[in-house]
């Protein structure tokens, strides 16, 4: 044998055994294998799509109007800072998409303009009405659903879910698919998260609070008296008129485990926020080891941290609540300066609630809220019902091509076969291998690639053929075949792989699972097409009593 194809021959060899390796973790077989193995060698193998194991198919809506109000308000609190910076006396108020300045003797328009040229700036009587331009706006709002998509990839890939498909769909929508999932309703709890967290000081001199402690209870010392869900309407009725400007009620919401009984406890805070979750680094789950307890531990950057300790030393024996979406979840006292960086969420919470929160804090806040718009369930019983329907129409689609490349070309025919099946395990192991998404368009473009495997050899044993014809010898006429057949096989499968990789590019998900097998097919095709059957016809047309190709 010569060394060519001996090489040939080792490196099908190598394919092979790689394929089934990758192969294994889809497989029976890897249950009982040993945990050195499990820890060293993959460990997923080719993952199945929504509509393949059932899941949730998800559509989101960015709130582009909170969005807008999101925005502008950071844009008040910028010009505040902007003209303290400058040491001008000015009222700055915010009304949905606009700030409204009414400045003193100082002319203020020229620096706005200069510090920030992207707004656009009217006289309304004796105020300044500045806005984001029509363009800014849509800029933002862009922006805003770009960042949620990234929010939500980064909520998801700590949630555990593999092989998600996250994609913008229009201006403001993005499509979730979430394969396998076992919990629909927690994972759309911590999609639509919001997670605006602040810290702001409880107003305890406020007039209104000793209203609110009403009769003093060991159970209630120095807290309000909290009241129950249904209330929570009459109780807002009765003391939002009386609540002083640059106040706000907010309200902890406690849930009894047993009854599944909901109290709330309203709390007076002030507006202005102290420090924001956009400083935080790290929030994680630990364990209170004096009540057995699961709370979140919160870690602030260099600034957050210099913030946090600037603020706690200042408030000694005032609360600090904690806010997440509008919602107080815990109002410590501050008994100290805290250094460190450091601060804890606590409250009643399970340990998945904990984990769940400290999912959304550590992937970030979203820019704005998100509407669910669909919501769908996939059921397992589908999937299983198209891998069925799959399987039968892969091995009918195999059997059929397998029986005529034996009854046209014989010999030959069962080389081709051969490579037919080579083209089947080297894709199953390379779709193994990516950890590739098998959805029903990925089955069928298993389907067309079988087809494929096929094409390229009728190409070569017809230009076998006519080598055969023209009276040359098996050996001259195999050699002539592959070469003249091999810019053409080149030039086609080169065509097909452009085509999926459009698809792939443009595609949604499943589609995209379909331009996987289809770009994996062709490009493996190649590899048994001009290396898996040249090698065998070389072995055979190197035998010296050769004298007749059964083509």
């Amino acid at each position: 044998m010569k060394k060519s194809i001996r090489w040939r021959l080792i490196l099908i060899v190598l394919t092979v055994l790689l394929s089934a390796l990758f192969f294994l973790p889809n497989t029976p077989v890897w249950k009982v294998m040993p945990e050195w193995w499990k820890k060293n060698m993959p460990d997923r193998g080719i993952v199945l799509g929504l509509d393949l194991q059932g899941g949730t198919h998800l559509v989101f809506e960015v709130d582009s109007k909170r969005a807008i109000e999101v925005m502008t308000d950071r844009l008040s609190q910028s010009l505040k800072g902007l003209l303290e910076k400058k040491n001008i006396k000015a009222e700055v108020l915010t009304r949905f998409d606009s700030v409204y300045i009414t400045p003193g003797e100082v002319d203020i328009e020229t620096l706005i303009k200069e510090s920030y040229p992207e707004l656009d700036i009217k006289r309304s009587q004796q105020s300044l009405v500045i806005k984001y331009s029509e363009r800014e706006i849509q800029r933002l709002l862009d922006s805003a659903a770009d960042q949620a998509l990234e929010t939500i990839r980064n909520r998801i890939d700590q949630f555990g879910v593999v092989e998600p498909t996250i994609q913008r769909q229009g201006k403001d929508e993005i499509v979730v698919q979430l394969p396998g999932i076992k919990d629909p309703k927690r994972a759309i709890e911590i999609i639509g998260k919001t997670a605006q967290l602040e810290f702001k000081l409880v107003d305890e001199e406020s007039p209104l609070w000793k209203d609110l402690l009403g009769e003093e209870s060991p159970l209630w010392k120095d807290l309000p008296q909290p009241i129950k869900q249904e209330e929570e309407e009459q109780f807002l009725k009765d003391f939002l008129p009386r609540l002083p400007e640059g106040n706000e009620i907010l309200f902890q919401r406690i849930v009894d485990r047993q009854t599944g009984e909901i109290i709330k406890i309203p709390y007076i805070l002030k507006k202005e926020v102290l420090l924001t979750g956009s400083l935080l680094t790290d929030a994680r789950v630990q364990i209170d080891s004096r009540f057995n307890k699961p709370y979140v531990l919160l870690s602030f950057n260099a600034v957050g941290a210099r913030i946090f300790e600037d603020v706690t030393a200042k408030n000694v024996k005032k609360r600090l609540a904690i806010v997440l979406d509008g919602n107080v979840y815990s109002a410590p006292v501050i008994q100290e300066r805290i250094s460190g960086g450091n601060a804890q969420i606590t409250g009643n919470f399970t340990m998945e609630e904990a984990k769940d929160l400290a999912i959304v804090l550590r992937a970030g806040a979203l820019p704005a809220p998100l509407k669910l718009l669909e919501n769908v369930t996939v059921g397992p019983s589908l999937g299983r019902d198209s891998i069925e329907a799959g399987k039968r129409a892969a091995l009918g689609a195999f059997l059929m091509v397998v029986i005529f490349m034996v009854l046209y070309y014989r010999l030959s025919g069962i080389i081709a076969d051969f490579a037919l099946v080579l083209n089947l395990i080297l894709l199953i192991g390379a779709m193994a291998m990516l950890n590739a998404t098998l959805t029903l368009p990925g089955i069928a473009g298993i389907i067309l690639a079988i087809g494929m495997a096929v094409d390229s050899n009728v190409l070569m044993f017809e230009r076998i053929r006519e080598e055969l014809r023209a009276g040359k010898t098996p050996k001259a006429a195999i050699d002539g075949g592959y070469k003249k057949a091999f810019w053409t096989i080149f030039d086609s499968h080169v065509t097909t792989l452009i085509t999926a990789a459009v698809l792939f590019q443009f595609g949604t998900g499943p589609i995209k699972g379909f331009a996987v097998t289809l770009s994996l097919g062709v490009s493996i095709n190649l590899f048994t097409a001009l290396i898996g059957t040249k090698t065998i016809f070389d072995i055979i047309s190197n035998r010296r009593d050769l004298r007749r190709l059964s083509i």
